[in-house]
């Protein structure tokens, strides 16, 4: 314990002390709506709007929350714990909350996100890819429209309002609760809607590239008419720390294709196939960049039939020539990227998965394509660009949550000025977060992982493994094909069907073999 807590107190629990009265409030009147029909419950909800939309959110809070918990237990059937109301102030308060994994981030978040929506200005959540925005809308959007307010959905190129009579269903696929890892069924739910309809509603749900780009192209719209987006009141962000600090300074970029030979980009991919690594150039994977020796020079200009490759009018083929290497050594193929329909996709180095439409800059992408064999596509200008970091900044009010937001407390902080507070689990935790297992080689790590899955399996428990990369995890799942263990991969290369392989994962014996992508947001239920 730290001088500062020994004598001032952990300001975490001071902080919890401090909104217990609200808790205590929230349980009182939820004696009251218990014997209220919904019907009652519908026209509470509607009467609270027009209180908040005057009064502003403040005074309201408990009021709010214990109608959220109450049509969550009439829909959902989950009621939410003290721990989760905790969370849900934290998060009306403006602050970065850590709860454990399991502890039901999703369900404590409607609650904020309730209560200011009934402002009438929209609320944003955040979410880390499109399958959680369209599962999160229609899994939480019963909840909200029990209460009268209405969802909607961004996804890369679609846009939804949730709408349960959207399209008749058979009894058992409405079970909704009962089926969320079924694409099928969250889309018999939503109904396709046009950009603008789905930023009307109270709440939207998308991803942050794509609250972002809107943004984007709203700036670079001549008519008003033509912009979708209506203000920037209030964000809830899912796993904040991956999208607020590991990704804040990733650049959301919009531009258009230049006009430039692609022949240049195709003839230097050739030419750095011929180059030899610590012969012709040395890599340095630490500093990302490739130095050409004085034997590759020497190569390089009689291949290209120059004096110095380094004066001032062969830039552009040293240019090429570089990126050629780049691509060559440092953005190797299913780990930087996948080939996918004739065409060089990035892998999202945070989450593992892929971003379609999102290119490399400076001419290192035409280079991984001419390398790859594929269509090269010119080199764009860049029309408008914004980073994660300054676009949630303009929100009049954002909060956070994430299973491991103490750690990076002080950048958020000093980021954003926003505060982190830790929130307790429902029951005591009986997890055992073991140390790490250092190795003497990778062969040596790679057998101990797989003799720890054959053990594991033969006791039917499910396995999780997580690997850095595509290459890996399917090594990984080659040696386990040899071991006869059955298994399922995910990767960016699967990530279509990665619903429904992780809302199986937590079944008897099953072993789950995934890059990163599947520790961001995706249930794992016990027992599938």
């Amino acid at each position: 314990m730290s001088l500062a807590h020994r004598l001032f107190g952990d300001p975490n629990k001071k902080y919890l002390k401090k909104i217990q009265p609200l808790i205590s409030q929230i349980n009182q009147l939820e004696k009251e709506l218990v014997g209220l029909s919904d019907e009652e419950i519908k026209e509470k909800s509607a009467v609270l709007k027009e209180k908040v939309k005057t009064e502003g959110s403040r005074p309201h809070l408990t009021t709010a929350f214990a109608l959220g918990r109450e049509a969550a237990k009439r829909t959902l059937q989950q009621r939410p714990f003290d721990c989760q109301l905790q969370a849900g102030i934290a998060l009306h308060q403006g602050k970065i909350i850590e709860m454990k994994t399991g502890e039901g981030k999703t369900l404590a978040a409607t609650l904020p996100a309730y209560l200011n929506a009934l402002e009438g200005k929209g609320v944003h959540v955040v979410t880390v890819n499109d399958y959680l925005a369209r599962r999160d809308a229609v899994w939480m959007g019963q909840i909200y429209y029990f209460l009268g307010l209405s969802v909607g959905v961004l996804n890369h190129e679609q846009s939804f309002l949730y709408n349960p009579q959207y399209r008749k269903v058979d009894a058992e696929k409405d079970k909704i609760r009962d089926e969320l890892g079924n694409f099928r069924v969250v889309e018999d739910f939503l109904e396709p809607c046009s950009r603008k309809q789905a930023y009307e509603a109270d709440i939207t749900y998308g991803t942050n590239n794509e609250f972002g780009f809107d943004y984007l192209r709203d700036n670079m719209a001549i008519t008003s008419q033509q912009k979708v987006q209506r203000g920037f009141h209030y964000a809830i962000i899912d796993e904040a720390d991956s999208i607020l600090i590991d990704e804040a300074r990733t650049p959301l970029i919009i531009s258009q294709p230049e006009e430039e030979s692609v022949r240049d980009y195709q003839f230097f991919a050739r030419l750095a196939r011929q180059l030899q690594e610590g012969v012709d150039y040395n890599v340095d994977r630490k500093m990302n960049s490739v130095a050409l020796t004085e034997e590759g020079i020497s190569k390089v200009e009689k291949n290209l039939g120059l004096k110095n490759l380094y004066s001032p009018e062969n830039d552009a083929s040293l240019y090429h020539l570089r990126q050629a290497l780049k691509a060559k050594e440092l953005f190797l193929r299913d780990e930087a990227y996948v080939v996918k329909d004739g065409q060089v996709i990035i892998v999202d180095e945070f989450t593992g998965r892929l971003m379609p439409g999102r290119r490399y800059s400076e001419g290192l992408h035409q280079a991984i394509e001419a390398k790859e064999g594929v269509e090269v596509k010119p080199r764009s200008k860049t029309l408008a660009t914004i980073t994660l970091q300054n676009y949630f900044r303009m929100y009049d009010k954002m909060a956070g949550m994430t299973g491991t937001a103490l750690s990076a407390a002080e950048e958020f902080d000093k980021v954003y000025h926003l505060d982190t507070k830790a929130i307790p689990t429902h029951k005591p935790m009986i997890r055992q977060d073991l140390p790490d297992k250092i190795f003497v080689d990778e062969e040596s790590k790679f057998r101990a992982v797989v003799k720890q899955i054959k053990e594991f399996y033969k006791e039917g428990r499910p396995v999780l493994v997580g690997t850095t990369s595509i290459e890996k995890n399917e090594y990984l799942g080659k040696l386990l094909d040899r071991e006869g263990i059955p298994h399922q991969i995910l990767n960016a290369k699967h990530h279509e069907a990665e619903g429904q392989i992780i809302a199986q994962a937590g079944r008897l014996k099953r072993v789950t073999i995934a890059t990163n992508m599947a520790g961001r947001g995706v249930d794992i239920v016990l027992g599938g």
